[in-house]
């Protein structure tokens, strides 16, 4: 430091353009997504202190100034704070709050000054490190920057690295007393700084170090840390004997921007000659890597019509190398428009920012609907001959706004309606607006201005087609109106865009002619009520109902028929519409609800087609007193001795209504005397009364008491009604005990007869039932023959296939020569010589049935019963039947059957035939007979 550097004011403060940042930020705000998981270790691996050129002035800082206007964070992932951050360079500290400190005066920073800070946490053995730049603001490169310059600088920067690193000198004991001597302060080991990518060859030397001991004790050199022996590992190494160290590979500064190794020195036994000392190697970026923009394809909008200067989208890119150099500085340019109109530049973009606006008016969405724009990107500030470059796609869509009214396409629509329709579309007002489809500054609304103050008709939007459909709503008639003249009006739903006026295309007129129909007749007044009193005799003209043709100019006839008449009361002239009576009206019917009686007609004119319109007639029934008043219950019950509560409600009801109905009038007859002297009766209220007992005790038994009940019609109608009372013994409750229950149903002899004779009957059919049941498990245990039929052992007939006939005989029928499969055709087939052996229909034989346990002595004699059962059954096998064959034809070459003869000689006897049975006796007849014959 120079002398003459003036001191600066404490309170001067350098920004800090990046925040050293370590994991992530404690807690989220609420609505974002949550935070990833804790990781240690700075955010980056450089940052930038830039300090003011106006606050320098070419004067020093001084100790003590805070660098930092926002304190450094550390999170350790352990919630403490318990982290030491150490500066590689003395002149600068970082203290424990975050904030950096000058420690030492520095000089004018004519040439920016970079050091490493290392965070170690006291409770931790990892390390995390990261490097700090300071420099101007404003600083230029101190040569031009061309490719030339370029070079020269690394070349300066490769060269001006310390070829030499010796070890700090230890503080040596004076020989001549014991106080220490101190020598000269030790050098601060500058970083190595080391350009990326180098191209070798490899392994190129960056440093030797050297201890001052290597002539009187041999030294081994070693380093130790990231790059070293820990990972990355094997990027640096170490010569062990003359200390020179080497860089193996290439390195990406993207990759990692430093490396903090340690060096150390031992004898050749081990033991630490030189403390440890810190090397820092800083990675000198190069422009390799190019701007890459976040997406391929940015997708932008702006409202047509928009002014200049308008924003319309933001395109970024970023760059992986340094971007405090010129390596990382991004620059922004469009290089082509498609499409021209309406010229080739109506769109630039900020060279820094990525904003694109519009630098012309003329955007039409009609004309021009999306532009397609490519952005390049280039670093080293834009500088084409040495920068980088990428390119991306923006696609600026040009947004509808509402600058076309729509147009009708006819000044007069016309349409035609027949009258009493609904929802019937009279015509199709078409409209052309050159607004983007389907938005709502394309949507019609149209509005009737004149001509239907009755609101006949209405205008609906065709989704599809954006059609105006002039519909009818509400009917119209061709007698009130023959033809309507309307002026429509469409719009948008959207208003027109400021300063855009409505078309003289947008109103219309429509002319709807009204066609007549034949209309049906009408009823004036439908429903009619008229009123009478009920019970009118049949033949009484009730009313007039008669109907009109709404057709004026047509002259039709109208004529009546009934439709519906649930009791059948009523009848309707054919031509004017009379209604007269056939039979009595009764109020009191089940077809008349509240006193109502409906019933409908039919009205219809003899136009083509014929038309018909129905009325109904509500005909109210004035009630008279022409229904008696009756009696519930018709059965009571009251104890034999009279008692306070053995009595029987009874209740009176008539059908009639007010006022031919209560109160009612309860009598009991004079005749017979004994009703009056035994009974008497007493109303309650008006529709209620009780009849009880007159003397203290009435022998048990049934009795019919008559009851004269009025109503209070004008004239009054009364009614002879009997109950029938039980009288009977009872219990302390008032209740009918069981003796006297039986002995007042005075069951007789005749009854119990009855049931007794019924329940002998039952009995009978029981035991007739169980009987049956016996007879018929006799019967299933009865068994057939002694010799299941599938073991019979008899001699049978074998039946065997049949051949055909001869050569020459070729018309047969083979089935005939088949073994016929089931019976069917043989109990179907005519009477006559049938053709194969076949079984007789005819009923089974009975055959002996075996005792269930039969003695040894009547077994001999089963088996001669069975045997003659069987010679008498012609159903049992050998079947006796007679083969017939089929023609062969002539010429044979067989000779004739009848030229065989038999080789015996002499007579035979054949009368041993007759021993064997009923089956062989036809046989025996013909050969054993021959005395007789």
């Amino acid at each position: 430091m120079t002398s003459e550097s003036v001191k600066m004011n404490i309170g001067f403060v350098a920004l800090l353009t990046c925040t050293l940042l370590v994991g992530s930020t404690l807690g989220t705000k609420l609505g974002q997504p949550p935070k990833p998981p804790c990781k240690p270790g700075f955010s980056q691996n450089f940052y930038t202190v830039i300090v003011s050129r106006d606050i320098l002035r070419g004067q020093s800082i001084l100790k003590g100034t805070t660098l930092s206007s926002e304190r450094v964070k550390f999170e350790s992932c352990l919630h403490n704070r318990e982290v030491v951050f150490v500066s590689s360079d003395p002149a600068f500290s970082v203290r424990s709050d975050g904030s950096v400190y000058v420690e030492q005066e520095v000089a004018n920073l004519s040439k920016p000054v970079q050091f490493m800070v290392t965070a170690r946490g006291l409770r931790d053995t990892r390390i995390w490190e990261t490097t700090v730049k300071l420099a101007v603001a404003g600083h230029a490169p101190s040569i031009p920057l061309t490719q030339v310059g370029i070079e020269e600088m690394l070349s300066r920067a490769w060269d001006s690295q310390p070829r030499l690193i010796k070890f700090p000198r230890k503080h040596l004991r004076s020989s001549s007393s014991n106080s220490l001597r101190r020598q000269k302060r030790d050098w601060v080991i500058p970083p190595i700084n080391v350009p990326e990518n180098s191209r070798g060859p490899f392994p190129q030397m960056l440093v030797r170090i050297r201890s001052d001991q290597d002539v009187t004790v041999g030294i081994r050199y070693s380093i130790t840390g990231a790059g070293a022996d820990q990972p990355p590992s094997d990027i640096y190494s170490i010569d062990p004997v003359n200390g020179k160290m080497f860089v193996t590979k290439p390195l990406d500064r993207e990759e990692r921007a430093s490396y903090h190794l340690r060096a150390h020195a031992v004898d050749m036994n081990g033991n630490q000659v030189e403390n440890p000392i810190d090397l820092y190697i800083y990675v000198i970026d190069m422009n390799d890597n190019r701007p890459e923009f976040q997406n391929q394809v940015y997708n932008g909008s702006v409202d047509e019509g928009s002014k200049p200067g308008s924003s319309v989208m933001q395109v970024t890119a970023g760059d992986a190398d340094d971007f405090t150099t010129a390596n990382g500085m991004v620059r922004y340019r469009i290089l082509s428009q498609t499409p021209h109109n309406p010229i080739p530049n109506m769109f630039t973009i900020n060279s820094e920012t990525g904003d694109i606006i519009t630098v012309a008016a003329g955007l039409d969405r009609e004309k021009v609907s999306q532009y397609t724009i490519i952005v390049q990107a280039t670093d080293m500030e834009g500088n084409l001959n040495y920068g980088l470059s990428n390119t991306a796609t923006a696609l600026i869509s040009i947004t509808d706004i509402n600058d076309n009214p729509p147009e009708l396409t006819d000044k007069t629509f016309s349409g035609e309606v027949p009258e009493n329709k609904v929802n019937v579309v009279v015509t199709n007002l078409t409209v052309v607006d050159r607004d983007q489809p389907h938005s709502v500054n394309w949507n019609a609304v149209y509005r009737i201005a004149s001509g239907d103050p009755s609101g006949h008709f209405t205008v609906r939007t065709n989704p599809v087609t954006n059609e105006g459909m002039l519909t009818v709503v509400k009917p119209v008639d061709f007698e009130m109106n023959r033809a309507f003249m309307l002026m429509v009006v469409v719009s948008n739903q959207a208003h027109l865009a400021s300063g855009i006026q409505s078309s003289l295309s947008s109103t219309a007129g429509v002319t709807i002619s009204v066609q007549d129909v034949n209309e049906p007749p009408v009823f004036p007044v439908n429903p009619k009520l008229i009123r009478f009193e009920e019970g009118v005799p049949a033949g009484t003209t009730l009313t007039v109902f008669s109907a009109q043709d709404p057709d004026h100019f047509i002259h039709q006839t109208v004529r009546y028929s009934k439709l519906s008449d649930p009791a059948n009361w009523l009848r309707i002239n054919r031509t004017n519409g009379q209604i007269s009576t056939m039979a009595l009206l009764d109020r009191e019917s089940m077809y008349v609800k509240n006193n109502v009686y409906e019933a409908t007609f039919l009205a219809f004119d003899n136009g083509a087609p014929q038309a018909s319109g129905t009325g109904t007639l509500q005909i109210y029934l004035i009630d008279v007193n022409d229904n008696a008043p009756v009696l519930m219950p018709r059965e009571g019950q009251v104890c034999e001795r009279a008692r306070p509560a053995s009595r029987v409600n009874i209740t009176a009801s008539d059908a009639d209504g007010d006022p031919n109905v209560g109160p009612f009038v309860f009598e009991l007859p004079s005749f017979p005397a004994s009703v009056r002297r035994n009974w008497t009766v007493s109303r309650l209220n008006g529709d209620y009364a009780q009849l009880r007992l007159k003397i203290p005790y009435l022998e048990s038994g049934f009795y019919d008491i008559p009851v004269f009940v009025s109503d209070s019609g004008n004239p009054p109608l009364s009614n002879r009604s009997v109950i029938r009372i039980k009288v009977c013994p009872c219990d302390d409750n008032g209740d009918c005990s069981a003796t006297g229950a039986v002995a007042a149903a005075g069951l007789g002899t005749g009854a119990i007869i009855a049931i007794l004779i019924c329940i002998i009957i039952l009995l009978t059919m029981v035991l007739i039932f169980v009987m049956w049941m016996k007879r018929r498990e006799k019967e299933r245990q009865a068994k057939p023959l002694l010799i299941d039929p599938e073991d019979d052992v008899r001699d049978n007939i074998l039946k065997y296939d049949e051949e055909g006939g001869g050569e020459e005989d070729q018309d047969y029928d083979l089935s005939q020569l088949q073994q016929p499969e089931s019976l069917d055709h043989i109990i179907n087939k005519p009477a006559g010589v049938r053709r194969v052996d076949e079984r007789p229909v005819i009923a089974e034989s009975q055959y002996p049935v075996r005792p269930s346990l039969p003695h040894p002595g009547d077994i001999g004699d089963f088996i001669i019963d069975g045997l003659r059962a069987a010679d008498n059954d012609p159903t049992a096998p050998p079947y006796d039947s007679l083969l017939v064959f089929d023609y062969e034809g002539s010429g044979s070459t067989a000779g004739s059957v009848s030229s065989l003869n038999s080789s015996s000689s002499g007579d035979q006897d054949y009368d041993y035939l007759n021993d064997w049975g009923p089956r062989f006796k036809k046989l025996a007849d013909l050969y054993g007979g021959g005395e007789e014959n």
